[in-house]
């Protein structure tokens, strides 16, 4: 894969990741560690919730969108190099979700103090299979130029 820099990007300009398929033993590992909560661990309690069964933690569903756009979505020449951003989870991911990324270049803002550089506002759009939008992150990215020959 190609790696860019920040000359090399362009308002528009869209990626799509690899996928990830995720399944009741991944949510459940997952929560167990790092967010706990009853409708990330048990189906049967999950039913009772807002969430109506078992579903994963939005804060996974961001930690697998993180590894899709290193590994395959975002090639930034130097890293995914985050400077802010925000999230929303509209829909729950559940376990037989496959997960795909679709990363559009919003804004290009070069810096007048730090030439070598600038922030890429990119919008990932994290999906499952039926193309259910189950995660949007606008980040702000710090990205480098290439550097000079």
């Amino acid at each position: 894969m190609t790696r860019l820099y920040l000359d090399d990007l362009e308002r528009g300009q869209t990626f799509v990741s690899a996928s990830h398929a995720l399944d009741e033993q991944q949510i459940k590992a997952f929560a167990r560690e790092f967010d706990p909560q009853i409708f990330h661990l048990d189906e049967r309690a999950a039913e009772g919730t807002l969430f109506g069964g078992l579903a994963a933690s939005g804060w996974h569903t961001a930690a697998i969108t993180m590894r899709l756009n290193v590994e395959s979505g975002l090639p930034l020449a130097n890293g995914i190099i985050g400077a802010g951003g925000e999230i929303n989870w509209p829909n729950p991911t559940r376990p037989g979700d496959i997960l795909h990324v679709e990363s559009e270049v919003m804004d290009i803002a070069p810096s007048r103090s730090r030439p070598e550089r600038g922030i890429v506002t990119i919008v990932s759009k994290t999906l499952n299979q039926r193309g259910d939008v189950l995660q949007i992150l606008t980040a702000k990215l710090v990205v480098f130029r290439r550097p000079a020959a």
